[in-house]
């Protein structure tokens, strides 16, 4: 008997839930990074955008799709963990539990749940909010050492801590003034060392690349994704940036500061390599992440926003089908014509 469904298809003894648990293990060093350096309130943050998801999930399934229960499989705990891991420390709650419904209500369950969705949930959730509340979502807290309040203060304007730009922002907006780079590096002092271990400004997820680094280990040793796609995401930017910086390091950042600000690493490691929106075989996941690194780069540069991973990924979820159709391998028994 043929059965027939969707993605992800699964070849062995391994289940979507032991992938989906072994994703979590691996976020978690992250996670610990990320509640050391902003406190508790990130714990908040993280419990609610899980719960919402998981929720909407069981909800929409058992009452929309009238299907069986499929929050056992966790697939709906990391769209709320990397929802999270996008967000910003100060976002409201309300404004997380939105962001989560558009994740799973829109994007996953409308299109039919778990292997249906052509986009990654988390992804559009986050752009979701970023366009609707640019203000909420670009409000960020400077990483200061350990913290065990639950909440920041209201006034959040009034603290040194809130001052605004990360590191991406701050080179965006002396782009735009058109400002000399090198002047900008050395009056801003940054510190690559801190980005590699956290204290910067941002998101959950651009807290600590080493915390990411040991999560994408982990994965690569229990085999839950491969190392083509970050590795190709992660070449493709730093050639194109190096060329970049090469041409005029006044005008443009280089290819170690591209790779260590923002959402790359989360985005390269943990979203970029979804199953179901990212592509089967090796050729494919070579295009996927050359278009994922060039597209970032291109947006970083000449576009409005100074993120572009969450968008590159985005655009390239699109087109998907197409790549899987046209680099798909070859059919068991068919025969090649020479010449």
């Amino acid at each position: 008997m043929l059965k027939i469904s969707p993605s992800p298809h699964i070849h062995d003894n391994v289940s979507a839930h032991r992938l989906m648990r072994d994703v979590i293990i691996a976020l978690m060093p992250a996670l610990l990074v990320s509640t050391y350096y902003f406190g508790l309130r990130i714990l908040i943050v993280t419990v609610v955008s899980i719960l919402t998801c998981v929720a909407l999930e069981y909800f929409l399934g058992k009452y929309a799709l009238k299907s069986k229960s499929t929050i056992g499989d966790l697939s709906a705990v990391v769209t709320g963990l990397i929802l999270a891991f996008n967000l910003p420390p100060t976002l409201p709650l309300g404004m997380v539990v939105l962001g989560a419904v558009f994740a799973i209500g829109v994007v996953k369950i409308s299109f039919g749940g778990l292997g249906c969705n052509p986009f990654n949930p988390a992804i559009v959730g986050r752009i979701f909010l970023l366009i609707s509340f640019p203000k909420e979502m670009t409000t960020w807290v400077k990483a200061e050492g350990f913290n065990t309040a639950w909440s920041l203060p209201a006034d959040t304007a009034s603290l040194d801590a809130v001052t605004g730009a990360t590191p991406l922002g701050i080179i965006k907006g002396a782009m735009a003034a058109g400002k000399d780079l090198t002047e900008v590096f050395a009056q801003n002092d940054f510190n690559y060392l801190e980005m590699l271990f956290g204290k910067i400004g941002g998101s959950f997820g651009e807290i600590s690349i080493i915390a990411l680094l040991i999560g994408f280990a982990y994965m690569l040793i229990r085999r839950v994704i491969s190392w083509h796609m970050p590795v190709y995401i992660f070449a493709t930017v730093i050639v194109f940036s190096g060329i970049l910086w090469f041409v005029n390091p006044a005008r443009y950042s280089d290819p170690l500061f591209q790779l260590l600000t923002g959402g790359l690493m989360l985005g390269s490691i943990f979203m970029a390599t979804d199953y179901v929106t990212s592509p089967m075989t090796k050729k494919g996941m070579l295009i996927f992440g050359v278009g994922i690194g060039l597209l970032t780069i291109i947006i970083r540069t000449w576009g409005s926003y100074p993120e572009g991973i969450s968008f590159a990924i985005l655009i390239m979820n699109a087109f998907v089908p197409l790549i899987n159709r046209y680099v798909k391998p070859k059919r068991f028994g068919e025969v090649v014509k020479n010449g």
